[in-house]
């Protein structure tokens, strides 16, 4: 390794050499080398080109590199993205439902459409339930159930939707069965469909709901950081 080192060494250095004797004779006579010596156009020329390939791809391969370390980066923060949305804290994971009282429901989606109510916008009745609250959609959404399991008042959480707060009794519904209000149709066959699941008893109604109590459920202080995940999830 070190004789080839110091045998490129001596080439360049005779090379050089060379170069600075012709330049020095050119100056001097005033005779172009390239009269004197017409195969020297032709390697310099090829020198020349030589040079050239070799830091074309001298800069192909550096392109190459920058681009495998935007390639880790990006992938870097994709792990990162995902690891962080696989520990965000969400209405699932931030309490213990196992301590409340839970029931095997038949749930479905609604909407306070004509498909769901037989209404049309503009009917004076449109989208208020039947205890006199608007439908809403929101952390605590309004839904409707069989008002001898679950009264008017009652706060249900039901994974995957949230928390829903029974304010309507529905044509349909009989014995363990749920409707959880959508906005849209589209949105109840994107988000939900029909599903079996275990809801969990948060808190018994008394018969009674307003759209204050309604309100002042969904504007809770320590609850808007799971306000605002409903709010990204559901507008997506």
């Amino acid at each position: 390794m070190n004789n080839l080192k110091s045998g490129t060494k001596r080439f360049a250095m005779t090379v050089l050499f060379c170069m600075a004797l012709i330049v020095t004779f050119q100056s001097i006579s005033g005779v172009n080398v390239k009269t004197l010596f017409p195969f020297a156009k032709f390697k310099m020329e090829k020198e020349l080109k030589d040079s050239e390939i070799f830091t074309h791809q001298f800069k192909s391969l550096g392109i190459v590199f920058k681009n495998l370390k935007q390639l880790i980066h990006h992938e870097a923060n994709q792990s990162v993205t995902k690891a962080s949305a696989a520990t965000e804290t969400t209405l699932e994971n931030a309490f213990d439902w196992s301590k409340y009282p839970s029931k095997t429901v038949l749930a479905t989606g609604y909407t306070a459409g004509f498909e769901s109510t037989g209404k049309y916008q503009g009917h004076p009745q449109y989208g208020i339930t039947y205890s006199g609250v608007k439908v809403k959609r929101d952390l605590y959404s309004t839904v409707a159930a069989d008002l001898t399991i679950f009264p008017i008042g009652t706060i249900l959480f039901i994974p995957g939707y949230g928390y829903g707060v029974v304010a309507d009794k529905g044509g349909a519904i009989k014995g363990d069965e749920l409707d959880l209000y959508y906005e849209t149709v589209d949105d109840v066959y994107k988000h939900w469909g029909k599903k079996q699941v275990d809801v969990y008893v948060v808190q018994i109604g008394n018969g009674k709901l307003t759209e204050e109590q309604l309100q002042s459920l969904n504007e809770d202080k320590s609850m808007q950081v799971f306000r605002q995940q409903y709010i990204k999830t559901e507008r997506k």
